[in-house]
């Protein structure tokens, strides 16, 4: 390889790719919809009022009514008496949205429920009427044993237990945790690192087929090895995805900070105990719990939050995340360039790309059961196999992995890198003069024989 030539390829790939209208709209665009994502959920919970749906009850079994307590979702207006079809034939004129059928109590003590509307009442509704319907003929039953203070017996013995989570450091000390956090920040950057490298390594496929087919690869190969053409091509791309990597958080975090000032959001927190916030939650700080005090009061919410936030080996994480995404997207991009290399357009890409891309869904998928198991043997081989572990490893991260295991997966991870390079490279350099024909896997395979 010619790395002076490499270099050329590079430098002409990263250029021609970040003066792309298509570069400068993703850059700008797409932290817009992260910040979106991330704001707009919590503004329409603050701003949001939900419309109050006027209800229409007709109670039959004479239980359920004293339980329907009106509120802002719902106002419950007793019809009980009325003809059924009559009410349903009028609910616009007497101004009700939902109209609600009680049937009369059968023998085994219990109701049935229909509802009636001219649009559908939505989930929330139906299970609000549901729990307040359960609560009444619970009520009506317990009643009808006629024991004294069966009600209060019933709900003494009736336990809410809440868990708390505590992680052991390797120097002994207890720190409040989240299972739930863990399981988010696993979910993020395994989706991330999925869509990177699909992403990117597409893109290094589109790059090759669209030089191919317009035949500017016959006039770049007369002055420059296919081999150094190829990983010239990777490495520009892989500058480029990087480069729009770094503008995209830069750019997500300046407009979140910009739509929290703009709107106030930090308001949510504002019942926060601040001062206990803090001290759980800034590293170098005594992390330690006072377990009984803890068992008594139980911690703030946000607290556990931050504090398992801050318990998060963020620093390995992002070596890792970068050290996976560059070994994945080389991995990857290496195939999709010899199967670029094979074709003339991307309509016959799919028959080779297939078995290419399984590998990467494969390892998405194995990336979900991460979040909620991440010590199975699925999740642990998913993480060390070169093909799935860019995105299952660092899915498991936020669990804790030993170094070791990361540092094996990543040698692992290059190793078949170095391989599959080889290979690509001697696809590569046979496929991409080769025109006027459909190449199959049997094709592939005899240039990959070729010395």
């Amino acid at each position: 390889m010619n790395f002076r030539t490499i270099n050329l390829v590079i430098g002409r790939e990263y250029s021609t790719r970040v003066k792309k209208k298509s570069f400068l709209i993703l850059t700008f665009v797409v932290p817009v919809l992260f910040a979106v994502l991330c704001f707009l959920p919590s503004y329409l919970m603050l701003h949001t009022k939900e419309k109050t749906q006027q209800v229409a009850v007709i109670d039959n079994s004479g239980i359920v009514m004293p339980w329907l307590e009106s509120g802002e979702s719902a106002v419950y207006t007793d019809f009980s008496g009325s003809e059924a079809d009559s009410v349903k034939a009028s609910l616009a004129t007497l101004g009700m949205d939902v109209l609600v059928v009680i049937s009369p109590l059968d023998s085994a003590a219990s109701v049935s429920v229909q509802t009636f509307s001219n649009k559908p009442a939505g989930v929330d509704f139906a299970d609000a009427l549901k729990s307040k319907v359960n609560k009444a003929v619970e009520d009506y039953r317990i009643r009808s044993y006629d024991i004294a203070g069966l009600d209060k017996i019933l709900k003494d013995v009736k336990a809410d237990i809440k868990v708390q989570e505590f992680t052991l450091g390797e120097d002994g000390r207890e720190t409040v945790s989240e299972s739930g956090i863990y399981m988010i920040v696993s979910m993020i950057f395994g989706m991330i690192i999925y869509m990177f490298i699909a992403l990117f390594g597409g893109m290094v496929l589109s790059s090759v087929i669209e030089e191919k087919s317009s035949k500017v690869i016959e006039v770049i190969v007369s002055s420059v090895k296919a081999i150094d053409l190829m990983f010239g091509k990777i490495i520009g791309i892989a500058l480029v995805a990087l480069t729009q990597f770094l503008l995209w958080i830069i750019l997500t975090m300046v407009l979140l900070v910009g739509a929290n000032a703009a709107f106030g959001l930090s308001d949510m927190v504002k019942s926060a105990d601040t001062a206990q916030m803090m001290q759980m939650a800034a590293p170098g700080m005594d992390a330690g719990v006072d377990l009984e005090t803890l068992a008594q009061e139980g911690p703030d919410e946000l607290s556990v939050v931050l504090t398992t936030i801050a318990n998060i080996p963020w620093g390995k994480m992002l070596i890792a995340f970068l050290v996976f995404f560059i070994l994945g997207y080389l991995l990857y991009a290496s195939m999709f360039a010899a199967i670029g290399s094979a074709v003339e357009n991307e309509a016959d890409s799919s028959q080779l790309q297939l078995p290419a891309t399984i590998p990467l869904v494969i390892g998405f998928f194995i990336a979900f059961i991460a979040m909620r198991n991440p010590y199975s043997a699925v999740v642990w081989w998913g993480s060390i196999i070169p093909f799935t572990s860019p995105i299952v490893m660092l899915a498991r991260i936020p669990y804790g992995v030993p170094g070791w295991e990361i540092v094996l997966s990543a040698v692992l991870l290059l190793l078949t890198f170095m391989l599959i390079a080889w290979a690509s490279a001697k696809i590569y350099k046979a496929g991409i003069l080769v025109f006027g024909q459909k190449s199959t896997w049997k094709d592939l395979w005899k240039w990959l024989k070729q010395k």
